[in-house]
């Protein structure tokens, strides 16, 4: 695992490879994502079957083979034991109990010549959430997508997961049971985002796409926003660390894992002052390595994308972090409260030595659909937001528009508008 320090001569040139980590080449796969959208839009079904033939390797006889049976779901539901059942439902409140408070409010504002200013907030009719089922199943994905749409309000909610060999994960079904999802469809990749995007004949369009997915996916994600609305474009998973002396290096080590075992593409980096804990990490990581059960995709990961940095101070630490603005981001030093108003981008930030990630990626309740690649400069977390859209409201006295109404046709004359300016105008006293 790459160790450097920031006094290093070549620092400057190895922490700007780091800072490229999120680089995908949509460029490279956009044509072939552009014609599978293509095809979609004008064969439907018919291109929706002959790519699930093609990349999940099973054959699909009727239209109602694309679809999940409920029925599939509820059984998935009640052959869980009671100790996974009780894990889902708490996971379930969390979440939920964590999105109620993000809903924002409509409201209305009178003053004191008569106008109504305002804003109404109202849900999107239907969502469309893509849940990867390739390498690795989600259950988890599925909840921190759906909740938050169902907290929303959304009137209907579609989901979209890959099934290699026409195989399910019991869990992905189970959750989405728990969810009450009536309308779930076996098909992945760039296929299923168009399919969501510009509807097929079974498939029904909707108004906004959420979850992860590999680089087809996300390129797809690209190409038909504007049609659809999107999330974010998400990329590998990664950690970033910010630590101190204080700070237990098997923690830290088996941290900087928990990414790393995601795919060889994720990216495990740790930021601190402390030289000596910077060596312990190291060699306690590889210690802890040889223990994982997905070792040879950790391992890739670790050598290849992962990097530890001894910094001078606290401060150098910490500005590192924000230009690395990374996906998660722990916190384990004596005071990470001390430290909270200083951190300016992150998609999730865990404070304290008893706050490991994947605490977050579960359970704990925020989502775990996250900025990747330093887009957290710019993005945020999924959200209840994601799902709703705001219409301003607008309602003038006559009292009003005469106070204000003169000063609006000048603007307007003054664009070369003048049918705009003759519309206020003609309500004028």
């Amino acid at each position: 695992m790459l160790l450097i320090r920031t006094t290093d001569k070549n620092f400057d040139e190895k922490f700007e490879e780091l800072l490229g980590r999120g680089a995908m080449d949509m460029e490279h796969v956009a044509s072939i994502v552009s014609g599978i959208i293509r095809e979609i839009r004008t064969e439907g079904n018919e291109a929706l079957k002959r790519h699930i033939e093609k990349f999940d390797r099973w054959q699909v006889k009727k239209e109602s083979d694309l679809m999940v049976d409920p029925l599939a779901m509820k059984k998935a539901y009640e052959a869980l034991d009671d100790e996974l059942r009780d894990a889902l439902h708490l996971a379930f409140e969390r979440i939920r109990s964590y999105h109620e408070k993000q809903m924002p409010k409509s409201w209305i504002d009178f003053d004191e010549a008569g106008n109504t200013l305002g804003q109404k907030v109202t849900p999107v009719d239907r969502a469309g959430l893509y849940i990867p089922g390739g390498k690795a199943a989600y259950p988890s994905s599925l909840l921190m997508n759906a909740i938050p749409a169902i907290v929303a309000g959304v009137g209907e909610i579609v989901v979209a997961t890959p099934t290699p060999e026409n195989e399910i994960n019991h869990l992905v079904l189970a959750a989405a049971h728990l969810c009450g999802i009536k309308k779930m469809f076996k098909m992945g990749g760039a296929s299923a985002i168009a399919a969501m995007a510009y509807g097929t004949e079974t498939v029904p369009k909707v108004d906004v796409i959420t979850g992860p997915g590999n680089i087809f996916v996300a390129t797809a994600k690209k190409l038909v926003y504007g049609d659809v609305n999107i999330d974010m474009i998400a990329g590998p998973s990664e950690i970033g660390i910010l630590a101190d002396g204080t700070a237990i290096p098997e923690y830290l080590a088996i941290d900087l894992l928990s990414q790393a075992e995601h795919d060889e593409m994720a990216s495990s980096i740790l930021v601190t002052p402390d030289a000596e804990l910077a060596e312990t990490v190291r060699e306690t990581l590889y210690l802890e390595l040889g223990k994982l059960e997905r070792e040879l995709i950790a391992r890739k990961s670790i050598e290849e994308r992962g990097a530890i940095i001894v910094t001078e101070t606290m401060e150098e630490a910490i500005g590192l972090m924000n230009r690395i603005a990374p996906e998660h981001l722990e916190v384990m030093t004596a005071n990470p409260f001390d430290i909270l108003p200083k951190i300016r981008h992150a998609g999730a930030i865990f404070m304290g030595h008893f706050t490991p990630e994947p605490i977050g990626d579960y359970i704990a309740g925020p989502n775990h659909t996250l900025p990747t690649g330093g887009t957290a400069k710019f993005y945020s977390p999924l959200n209840v937001e994601n799902f709703l859209k705001k219409s301003s409201i607008i309602a003038m006295s006559e009292e009003g528009i005469n106070a204000i109404g003169e000063a609006c046709a000048l603007l307007a004359r003054t664009e070369g508008l003048t049918a705009h300016e003759k519309s206020v105008l003609v309500r004028l006293k």
